[in-house]
């Protein structure tokens, strides 16, 4: 189960910052009338973002067996900026204390 938290947290750190990079895109696409970030930035967001999806999906439904309810949030997680962040260090805390209670 710790290979799979790690790379969750790794995929959320990195779908995270590219959330970021995607919404200072799109302030430049509308603001200053240049969609070429949001063209290279987008795509590459929603490829990590499915990679992430896999991440949250390996550890969350079939290594730990979250509840349907936490597992969507955790998938929600990486669409809404800095979210990603916050449910990653709640998801590390929770795996570990399981980790901790199965040893």
């Amino acid at each position: 189960m710790e290979s799979a938290l790690n790379f969750y947290r790794v995929m959320a750190y990195i779908v995270g910052v590219m959330l970021l990079v995607l919404c200072a895109a799109m302030v430049v696409k509308y603001g200053f009338d240049s969609g070429t970030m949001v063209a290279v930035v987008g795509p590459i967001h929603g490829f990590l973002y499915m990679v992430y999806l896999v991440a949250a999906i390996n550890l969350g439904l079939i290594k730990a067996r979250w509840s349907v309810g936490y597992l969507l949030l955790v998938l929600i997680a990486g669409t809404i900026p800095f979210l990603s962040f916050i449910l990653e260090r709640n998801v590390t805390e929770r795996v570990r204390r399981r980790i901790a209670t199965a040893s």
